[in-house]
């Protein structure tokens, strides 16, 4: 298989990490993920006319990419730059609505494309471990439509969405992998209740209340209790984009770390000629181009027709991520000394951003186990 990105990865790829350098360095990031907002809109919506969001859905579905290397690429040059913008909920709504929705649900698709609509991704609840069957959140039927009752726990930033793709039960008990179903609820629904909180990278998450939420026939997106095959497809997207956003944030530490050893002196000598700090400097960088390769073959599975092949790989790709992410950001933090814990440096929100990665959608335990059960399933 051929690895190598094509001309207009490559350009998109360019064309991206430029802007982010020009419009979005750390100052104006460090403002954007403080303000009020917790994001820009005006640079979600510069980010839509670039092509950006677009290059995360397939032609099918109004975009001009949507393959596995389009949102590695895209996401991997939005971890470089610890962009806060909420693509992440655009690229998981958009593969659920592309997957079950219906025509009509569907036309919403290009409104999130262009960045009028943001979509967020509440499925966690606040009892959960990741299970991604595991939904206590209830709807039942109302007439023609449904009601209903629950929470949803750090939805990035839920405070300005204006739309949530929701899952709740329909039948079953709160663990059946039947009877999951999901929803598209408009931010200003009633009874809908967010509240939103900073997060320990600098980003915003909310808890999203659901108090009676009365919902028309059209809001059912999928079949009735067939909602954890669509949930799968959205949140292994989701992996990707994580996997492949902590790379560049790996990236990032990396070459601050490089440059810090080579400037920094001690005793009148450059760090960097110590020995000891070459050798952890070479094993860290052996560390990140496996993260690469595991994002790469996670990149290259999840447009394939076997199933479990596709979610081995992404499970794989989270597990190296959560452990390769940690070492990163310890061994840079040591490395920079005393400097390194300082806030206003650069260097310590990526290492928050990893942390924060490795908890969002799985973190490395979970996606060890998942690993091994589906190579079980594999086995059977």
């Amino acid at each position: 298989m051929n690895f190598e990105h094509t001309e207009d990865r490559r350009m998109l790829a360019d064309s991206l990490n430029r802007f982010i350098a020009e419009q979005y360095a750390f100052d104006a990031r460090d403002r954007i993920a403080k303000s009020a907002n917790g994001f820009s809109k005006e640079i979600f919506q510069q980010f839509a006319e670039l092509g950006v969001i677009g290059a995360l859905f397939s032609e099918a579905d109004g975009g001009f990419g949507g393959g596995g290397f389009d949102i590695a690429v895209v996401f991997e040059a939005l971890g470089r730059g610890l962009v806060v913008e909420p693509l992440l909920g655009a690229v998981m709504v958009g593969e659920a609505l592309s997957a079950a929705g219906n025509d009509a649900q569907k036309e919403k698709l290009g409104d999130i494309i262009n960045g009028v609509t943001v979509a967020a991704f509440a499925h966690d609840e606040a009892d959960t471990h990741y299970e991604r069957t595991r939904v206590a959140t209830r709807a039942e039927r109302s007439g023609d439509g449904w009601v209903l009752n629950g929470a949803k726990a750090v939805v990035p930033q839920g405070e300005q969405a204006d739309l949530f793709l929701v899952s709740a039960r329909t039948s079953g008990n709160v663990d059946d992998e039947a009877g999951i179903s999901l929803f598209l609820v408009h931010a200003k629904a009633a009874g809908l209740t967010v509240r939103g909180c900073p997060a320990i990278d600098g980003g915003r998450v909310a808890e999203v209340s659901l108090d009676g939420v009365k919902l028309g026939a059209d809001a059912l997106l999928g079949a009735e209790g067939q909602g954890a095959a669509t949930l799968e497809l959205a949140i292994g997207r989701g992996v990707l984009a994580l996997c492949a956003e902590a790379v560049g944030a790996m990236e990032a530490a990396k070459t601050a770390t490089l440059e810090y050893l080579r400037t920094r002196k001690q005793f009148g000598i450059l760090i960097g000629s110590f020995q000891a700090l070459q050798h952890r400097m070479a094993d860290l960088l052996l560390e990140i181009e496996q993260a690469r390769s595991a994002v790469i073959n996670a990149a290259a599975a999840i447009d394939g027709t076997d199933r479990v092949a596709r979610e081995r790989a992404l499970s794989a790709a989270k597990f190296s991520i959560g452990r390769i992410g940690a070492l990163v950001a310890e061994e840079s933090i040591q490395m920079h000394g005393g400097i390194g814990m300082t806030w206003e440096l650069p260097l310590p929100h990526y290492a928050k951003r990893l942390v924060m990665i490795d908890h969002q959608l799985g973190d490395e335990d979970h996606h060890l186990q998942r690993y091994i059960a589906l190579g079980k399933e594999v086995a059977a």
